[in-house]
């Protein structure tokens, strides 16, 4: 929940005479002072002792001791200014709208938003009120919340008066409520709107009686009784036309209901739900709500947690109203209607798994999710906010991600716990790093050509697994500056680095064979090369070393061959998450397959490779004994 003010600041204002300074003895002596000194110095109350729980200043004001500077001073430091006359001296009320007003506006400017609560002392001197006398005045003053008529020697109203006071800065009426038009504002009616959608789980429209339990009971820490529940929807029924539906509350009854709190004063109602669900005062969503600290040291990346992942599932069943398990782009609309705008453009159509109308499956749209955390969880954060996790789940959406270990612990243990991987996909110009990343999708050159270049995105995700284990991989075409063929720093840091040429042209090769010599030979970085267009035919390589030998030397994988026509082969992609996933460790499936053949012949693996073998068996049974544990941990769990 935002915290609202951390402490309230109250000054006293008005003529001298009026009982400034016996009001506040009397509020903290709760007896009226026979002796009163010109002036009382500052009063601090406890947040422990106070209605609203929040510290509170009381500051005085004397002509006889302080400045005028000292006055605008305390003016401009105050959060709610109280304007004292005495009921028995009509020339005091005067000077309210002849000088102390007018001063507050002149200090403050015309448009200020501190409230005002004027105080009627001494209607213990008087049988009558001053209050109709008042009303002309609140009216021409918007900035006056109330008015209440008390008595610093008979203690009438005295704790009233500064607890109107706290509660005119800690629940401003003005962001709610129209006063001239007798209704919620816009800005409060969009509030509640959101809160609404988000309090409405199944996403019919209504608010069942479990939803509004619900709602009870994570805003106010108590559920509603039957009776309750019954006497709130019989209220609407008789003040709103179709503010009951089928038993349950539409969006307009639950309008209403807020309406109803705010005109009878229960102002900290609303203001609750309001600031559970991340507003501040001016009825935005704070920094505080949107964005908690997290910390993510450098060497970490971050992922979403069980928790994320769930919460999302959730959003999509709860959005996905023909339960074809796709997200169409208005079923899309509706997911981030309770967002400042859908983030995600046509891009994302082709960055992500869709089905064969070109919709988001769960997979395609979990996948965009892990994408966004992954390269930065800032706006993850953001989203999770606007769409109520912290409400569905019961916890700040900062436990919806999870920050890494240092990469430099992984390379030291040579494997990773981390889920999803960065791969870098760099090569010359033609090479086909397009198509090879759309590959990652299962679409090829011929479904890629039929795509607009702008809808084209430079990154794709998609799961895959790795020892039975579902991991992301993350492709970016990275676009080398083709002037002085450098990369940036952060161009060059990732988790596995796919090095892409064109088997078909003799001068492809040269281009990464620079690239690794100058950026990755002397890192932990691993890198696979890949040899595209293999339909075409592979030529000689104008270059000090052709790809097999290049790789031999540098103690690379061997170059794998793939075409981006027909079918996609996907154990490219398996190869290089595999690669990501244990770093500098040779993968089992160079030992058992073909390339592991292969580079026992060319002497990079002993032809006696029962040591190799032990190691592969070790790991295979490490990650084997991992999978039962964490499969007997979930059992144990359910």
């Amino acid at each position: 929940m935002v915290q609202s003010r951390r402490e309230v600041r109250i000054l006293l204002l008005g003529e001298p005479g009026v009982g400034k300074t016996s009001l506040i003895l009397s509020l903290v002596s709760e007896e009226f002072p026979e002796e009163v000194p010109a002036r009382s110095e500052e009063i601090t109350i406890p947040a422990d002792v106070t209605p609203e729980k929040v510290p509170t200043h009381i500051v005085d004001y004397s002509s006889l001791e302080q400045t005028e500077d000292q006055l605008l001073a305390e003016i401009l430091r105050a959060h709610v200014i109280c304007v004292i006359y005495a009921v028995d001296d009509e020339d005091t009320l005067d000077k309210v709208t002849d000088y102390w007003l007018p001063l507050v506006r002149q200090t403050l400017g015309e448009e200020h938003s501190t409230p005002v609560i004027l105080v009627g002392n001494k209607v213990d001197l008087v049988e009558y009120s001053t209050l109709e006398a008042v009303i002309p005045i609140m009216n021409e003053f918007a900035e006056i919340e109330t008015c209440v008529e008390c008595s610093a020697r008979t203690l009438k109203n005295i704790s009233e008066m500064f607890y109107y006071a706290q509660k005119a800065i800690l629940h401003p009426t003005a962001p709610l409520f129209n006063t001239a038009e007798r209704d919620l504002t816009e800005a409060c009616k969009a509030a509640l709107g959101r809160i609404f959608k988000i309090c409405d789980m199944d996403n019919d429209g209504l608010l069942s009686d479990t939803e509004l339990n619900t709602f009870q009971r994570r805003c106010f820490n108590a559920p509603l009784q039957p009776q309750g529940l019954d006497d709130v929807k019989s209220i609407v029924m008789k003040n709103v036309r179709d503010g009951v539906v089928d038993d349950a509350l539409t969006l307009d009854g639950f309008l209403f209901l807020h309406c109803l709190f705010i005109q009878r004063g229960r102002h900290e109602t609303t203001w609750t739900v309001l600031r559970k669900f991340g507003y501040g005062d001016d009825l935005t969503l704070t920094k505080e709500y949107l964005f908690p600290p997290l910390r993510i040291p450098p060497g970490c990346s971050t992922e979403l947690t069980h928790q994320g992942y769930q919460f999302l599932q959730v959003m999509f069943e709860k959005y996905d109203q023909d339960k074809d398990g796709c997200l169409d782009p208005e079923e899309l609309i509706q997911l981030f209607s309770t967002c400042p705008y859908i983030p995600w453009g046509k891009q994302v159509y082709n960055t992500v798994p869709t089905d064969s109308r070109g919709y988001l499956t769960l997979q395609g749209y979990l996948s965009q999710w892990t994408l966004w955390t992954l390269l930065g969880a800032g706006r993850t954060l953001e989203y999770l906010g606007h769409l109520g996790y912290s409400y569905v789940m019961e916890e700040p959406q900062s436990a919806a991600i999870h920050v890494t270990r240092e990469k430099r612990l992984d390379l030291q243990k040579k494997q990773t716990s981390r889920t999803a991987y960065q791969c870098h996909v760099i090569g010359p110009k033609g090479a086909g790093k397009t198509t090879f990343c759309q590959g990652l999708l299962n679409r090829n050159a011929e479904s890629v050509s039929s795509v607009l270049e702008s809808d084209l995105s430079k990154q794709t995700i998609s799961p895959v697994q790795v020892y039975g284990q579902e991991r992301y991989l993350l492709l970016c075409d990275i676009d080398v500056h083709s002037v002085t063929d450098t990369l940036l720093p952060s161009e060059a840091q990732c988790d596995v680095v796919c090095l892409v040429y064109d088997v078909a042209d003799p001068r492809s090769f040269e281009y990464i064979g620079g690239i690794y010599l100058k950026y990755f030979a002397e890192t932990p970085v691993p890198c696979l090369v890949v040899g595209n267009k293999s339909d075409r035919g592979e030529v000689r390589q104008q270059y000090m070393a052709q790809p097999g030998e290049f790789c031999r030397r540098h103690r690379l994988p061997p170059p794998q061959t793939v075409t981006c026509t027909g079918t996609v082969r996907r154990d490219v992609y398996l190869k290089l998450a595999t690669m990501a996933a244990y770093p500098r460790f040779l993968p089992a499936w160079m030992l058992f397959s073909r390339s592991g053949r292969h580079l026992r012949s060319m002497g990079l693996l002993p032809r006696d490779n029962s040591g190799w073998m032990k190691l592969g068996l070790g790991l295979a049974a490490v990650v084997c004994g991992g999978f039962l544990l964490a499969r007997y941990a979930r059992f144990l769990h359910q």
